[in-house]
């Protein structure tokens, strides 16, 4: 957490391991290519730029740099946008280890970016519907439920000073 001028800064959490593993796994797979296209034919050139452009949008457009809370707000933070969620429409924050949110969700089938570097975008669940999710980690989700909209699932560092700040 760093102290900003507009409220605190929360970074996203670092990966967990195994979204570590798959996403070096994932990196692998351009490489692959980029080697295939000069040692085979150039003709792999178009799949190593299709999964890099893919991978950057992800990065850029998906995967959230950080949670900046302020009295008035909570704001998300990607390279290329960022999202407000005045804290009056937040009804309840908590934070949810793994088998918690498995109860509290049933099953679920996500939609957008998963893998490199987390999971990202939205999480259709048998419970609650289409959440926002936005999680690098497996573990220490923090719930955000929304009064008219909505619930949020984000993994900020430092999880329990991050609800506790969202709560007060």
């Amino acid at each position: 957490m760093i102290d900003h001028v507009a409220g605190k800064i929360f970074r996203l959490a670092p990966m967990s391991p195994i979204i570590l593993i798959v996403t070096l796994v994932l990196l692998i797979l351009p490489l692959s290519f980029l080697l295939a296209a000069m040692v085979l034919t150039p003709t792999y050139l178009m799949p190593c730029v299709l999964v890099i452009t893919v991978y950057t949008w992800i990065w850029l457009r998906f995967r959230p740099s950080y949670f900046v809370l302020s009295s008035r707000s909570l704001n998300i933070i990607w390279p290329l946008r960022r999202y407000e969620i005045p804290r009056e429409s937040i009804a309840n924050v908590r934070l949810l280890d793994r088998d918690t949110l498995k109860r509290e969700i049933g099953w679920g089938i996500r939609i957008g970016a998963g893998g490199l570097g987390g999971g990202f975008g939205w999480l259709w669940t048998k419970r609650h519907g289409i959440i926002q999710m936005y999680v690098s980690r497996i573990d220490r989700f923090v719930w955000i439920e929304r009064k008219d909209d909505r619930p949020w699932l984000v993994t900020p560092e430092e999880p329990d000073l991050f609800v506790r700040t969202l709560s007060t």
